[in-house]
C-alpha cells in the first residue's frame, strides 16, 4: 500500500504542473471564446464619472475588508493561545496575500505560516492558524452562498456549510490533526509529535467566524459597486449579488494550482449572473455586461490588493520603534526574544 501510495505521489508530482497549466489554459480559452462572441457588447459599455466614483469606493471597501482580514488571523491566534498586535497581524496578512497570484495559490498561506513561526510561534501552531482562517472562511463563504442557491440544491448546499462547521469544532479538529499526524500527511516539527494530546483550541472560534462572514460581505458590496459602475443596481439585488460573488470566490477559493482563482471566479459569476431572474425577477443581465463586470471587478480587486501590500510594507519600514507582536496575558507563554535595536 505504501509503496502505490508513493508511485502516486510520484507521479501526481511529475504532472502535476501540466494538469494545472491545462486547467488554466481551457478555463482562459472558454473566457476568450465567451469574450469574442460578445464584444460588441463590451465594446458598447462606457465609464462615466459616477460609475468612477463606484470604482473607488469598491476598492476602498475591498481595502478595508483586506485589512480586516488580517485582524481575524489575529484573532484566531489569540484563541490559540498566543495573542499578537492586531497590527502586526494586519500588516503580515497584506503583505503575503499579494503571493497568492503566484503559482500553487498556497504561497502567500506558507508565507504567513512563517512570518509568524519567525516571532516565536511554534511552527504547529502557526500552521493550525493558517488552516482554521482558511477552513472559517470557506464557512462564510458557504454561508452567504446559500442565498441564491436553488430549492433542489438547499440540502446538498446545506450539508456542505454543516460539515464545515462541524470540522472547526475543537474536538473534531483535534481528532483530525491527530490523525493527519500520524499518517504523516503534514509536516510537523519533531516536538509537535510529543505534544499531540494538548490542543491549543479550547473554545469554538465564533467571534473569527463571524468576522470571516463580515469580510465575505465586504467583498460582496465591493462586487455589487463595481456591477454599480456599469449598469444600475436595484437594492434587492444587492444580497444575491452578494451570494453570487461568494459562490465565485467560494470556488476560486478551493481550486487548487490556480493563483488568485483566476478564470474560476470569473467564469463561474459571469454564468451565475446571465440566469434568468439572478439578480431580480424582471430584469437580467447580459453577458456582455457580465463579463464586463468581473473583468472591472479583478482589475479592482488587485488594486486594493496591491494597495494593501504597497502601505504595510510603508508602515512597517516606517515602524522604527515597532511594539513586539506578541503581547503575552498568561503565564504559560513563554517571552520571545526581542530585537535590540542599533541606535
Amino acid at each position: 500500500m505504501e509503496q502505490r501510495w508513493g508511485w502516486i505521489k510520484r507521479l501526481w508530482a511529475s504532472y502535476k504542473a501540466i494538469f494545472y497549466a491545462c486547467l488554466l489554459m481551457a478555463i482562459l480559452a472558454f473566457l476568450g471564446q465567451a469574450s469574442y462572441e460578445n464584444w460588441q457588447a463590451i465594446a458598447r459599455i462606457r465609464i462615466t464619472l459616477s460609475a468612477w466614483a463606484s470604482f473607488a469606493i469598491a476598492t476602498g471597501i475591498t481595502l478595508f475588508a483586506f485589512t480586516w482580514t488580517g485582524w481575524v488571523w489575529g484573532w484566531i491566534l489569540e484563541d490559540l493561545g498566543y495573542p499578537v498586535s492586531q497590527i502586526w497581524a494586519t500588516q503580515i496578512y497584506l503583505t503575503t496575500n499579494i503571493a497568492k497570484y503566484l503559482p500553487s495559490n498556497l504561497v502567500h498561506l506558507y508565507g504567513r505560516t512563517l512570518a509568524a513561526k519567525a516571532v516565536g510561534i511554534p511552527f504547529t501552531t502557526a500552521s493550525l492558524s493558517v488552516i482554521l482562517d482558511t477552513l472559517l472562511m470557506i464557512s462564510a463563504g458557504l454561508i452567504l452562498g446559500l442565498l441564491s442557491v436553488a430549492r433542489g440544491g438547499l440540502w446538498s448546499a446545506g450539508l456542505g456549510l454543516l460539515t464545515a462547521l462541524i470540522v472547526v469544532h475543537p474536538r473534531v479538529l483535534h481528532f483530525l490533526i491527530r490523525r493527519l499526524t500520524s499518517l504523516r500527511a503534514v509536516i510537523f516539527q519533531p516536538q509537535s509529535h510529543r505534544s499531540a494530546n494538548s490542543f491549543p483550541l479550547k473554545r469554538y472560534p465564533w467571534r473569527p467566524l463571524l468576522g470571516e462572514v463580515g469580510i465575505i460581505v465586504l467583498r460582496g458590496l465591493g462586487f455589487t459597486l463595481t456591477v454599480q459602475a456599469l449598469t444600475p443596481v436595484e437594492i434587492e439585488a444587492v444580497p444575491r449579488l452578494i451570494s453570487i460573488f461568494s459562490i465565485g470566490w467560494l470556488l476560486g477559493f478551493i481550486t487548487p494550482g490556480v493563483p488568485g482563482g483566476v478564470g474560476i471566479f470569473e467564469l463561474t459569476v459571469s454564468q451565475l449572473m446571465i440566469r434568468s431572474e439572478a439578480l431580480t425577477e424582471a430584469s437580467t443581465l447580459s453577458y456582455g455586461l457580465a463579463l464586463g463586470s468581473v473583468a472591472l471587478y479583478r482589475l479592482m480587486n488587485t488594486i486594493a490588493e496591491a494597495l494593501g501590500a504597497g502601505l504595510a510594507w510603508l508602515d512597517a519600514k516606517q515602524s522604527n520603534t515597532a511594539p513586539p507582536p506578541i503581547l503575552r496575558t498568561s503565564s504559560t507563554l513563554k517571552p520571545l526574544p526581542q530585537k535590540v535595536s542599533k541606535d
